[in-house]
């Protein structure tokens, strides 16, 4: 949410006066839109990465409070549980060096919070799921202490009205009933964010949309979840199933759920904002005493918090961001589809993909809406969440071929022509993007990488599921301090 709230109990009428509050939020919005308020010139890029804290075997240490207070930095924060930390990489200009740039700061700030994990006994680590997380380890007992952690879990539970139910069935199955959504905490993961203009926000965030699956493909880094192979990203499946604030009654109905990719293509930034008021039941209906008409009639610039705080709690996977720096207001597409890890340089690849992807397809000569149905970038997400590398992804044009060509032959070469469009050093374009080609020529993504080792040590080697999988996460250590693509990590 990135907002602490007080322990507080809301009433009818709190939800009656934040439903007319966030309408007029709703209103101001779009007479700022409409009155051309917002800042145009900056393309900025922001990154945030969400790590694990653990011991040697890797197992979750819940130490996050006393590592921040060590770390000493505003840049790093508390997440969801005791074991996770994230850390904010401040704006950066799109151009030039910036992915060099980006992969130094990431890195020393990560060999920073890792040296003062030390003097705990412990290690920061990047995963998507970590292999030897236990049910025992995420239980309400071990969210961080902020408030604000407990009474979203209140909410949310309050708004579903029953237990929440976790079913992911891939190579193996996995079947539990959990009384809060601790369980959310094991699904880390890096968010990028977009600056961009109000007219340029509906084809950049579509183009976010259409390439979501290739992203998850050749960026999976979650095989495993309480010691079970599910799919190749369980995060996705994972994050949608705990934060559900639907009974089983509303899903059949179709209601949609909070964990949500969406439903169509989009016109105008408005329309998110639109639906997210619309669709969704405020969990977190807290007013502000902000009237923004009036702001805005005095020439200031309002913060919009009622809009600001229920846009996060829909969790959509291209997320719009209204916000306000400097005295200026601005919008952003938050992309939350990746996994972290598993190295620093990995996490920058990603960003170089994604960021020349979406540049690429923005400029296409025909929008990716009228050449891709929507529900066929909604398939490829799950194709690509549950197969990785080795699923099949449908393109225009091109039909549907394993993802690994369709990354090699497709989409690397728009993404090259859209750093080249937003002035990217050429030598940065080709070595992050190069991490991503051959990921995609090997199909060595972390996923396939932790699954290969796991099951060389279990069904070659003589370990058992347990043992297996705390020296698959041994070795995934060492291979991710190495700061070496996966690509290159030996196997078994």
């Amino acid at each position: 949410m990135g907002r602490d709230i007080d322990e507080v109990r809301f009433s009818r009428d709190d939800r009656q006066r934040y439903r007319e509050k966030v309408k007029r939020d709703l209103q101001a919005l779009g007479r700022m839109l409409d009155e051309k308020r917002f800042e145009l010139e900056r393309k900025l890029i922001g990154v945030e990465v969400e790590f694990y804290v653990v011991d040697d075997d890797g197992d979750p240490m819940m130490i996050n409070a006393e590592l921040l207070s060590r770390i000493e930095s505003t840049d790093f924060q508390t997440e969801l549980a005791q074991f996770n930390i994230e850390f904010n990489l401040a704006p950066h200009k799109l151009t030039g060096t910036v992915f060099r740039e980006i992969e130094e700061e990431l890195s020393t700030s990560f060999g920073h919070a890792d040296r003062r994990a030390n003097e705990l006994d412990a290690h920061v680590t990047m995963v998507g799921v970590l292999p030897t997380l236990k049910d025992l380890h995420a239980t309400i007992q071990n969210l961080s202490t902020n408030p604000r952690y407990h009474l979203l879990n209140e909410q949310i539970l309050e708004a579903r009205g029953e237990d929440l139910q976790l079913e992911i069935e891939g190579v193996e199955k996995l079947a539990l009933r959990t009384s809060s959504i601790a369980l959310e905490a094991a699904a880390t993961s890096v968010q990028l964010h977009l600056q961009v203009s109000p007219e340029g926000f509906p084809t950049l965030w579509n183009a976010a949309q259409a390439i979501a699956g290739a992203q998850v493909a050749v960026g999976a880094n979650s095989p495993f979840l309480l010691g079970k192979e599910l799919w190749r990203e369980t995060r996705i499946a994972l994050f949608e199933q705990v934060i559900d604030t639907r009974s089983e009654e509303l899903t059949a109905q179709g209601v949609r759920p909070r964990v949500w990719f969406g439903e169509r293509w989009i016109d105008d930034v408005r329309d998110l904002f639109d639906e997210n008021v619309r669709y969704f039941r405020a969990l977190l209906p807290y007013v502000d005493e902000e009237e923004p008409e009036q702001v805005l009639d005095r020439g200031d610039v309002p913060h919009l918090p009622e809009l600001v705080l229920h846009n996060g709690t829909v969790y959509r996977w291209n997320r719009p961001i209204y916000a306000v720096a400097r005295g200026k207001p601005h919008l952003r597409v938050e992309n939350r589809v990746l996994p972290a890890g598993p190295t620093m340089v990995d996490i920058v690849a990603n960003a170089a993909f994604y960021f020349g992807l979406v540049r690429g397809i923005s400029d296409l000569d025909e929008p990716i809406s009228k050449q891709l149905s929507f529900s066929a970038a909604y398939d490829n997400f799950r194709s690509a969440s549950r197969e990785g590398i080795d699923s099949q992804l449908f393109w225009p044009g091109v039909g549907a071929v394993p993802a690994s060509e369709l990354i090699v032959r497709t989409l690397l070469p728009i993404a090259h022509r859209g750093l080249d469009a937003w002035g990217i050093d050429r030598r940065d374009r080709d070595h992050y993007l190069g991490i991503i080609e051959q990921r995609a020529l090997r199909r060595r993504t972390g996923a396939n990488w932790q699954v290969r080792t796991f099951r060389a040590l279990y069904d070659e080697q003589g370990y058992d599921r347990d043992e297996a999988l705390v020296e698959m996460t041994r070795r995934y250590l060492v291979g991710m301090r190495s700061n070496e693509p996966v690509h290159t990590w030996e196997l078994p």
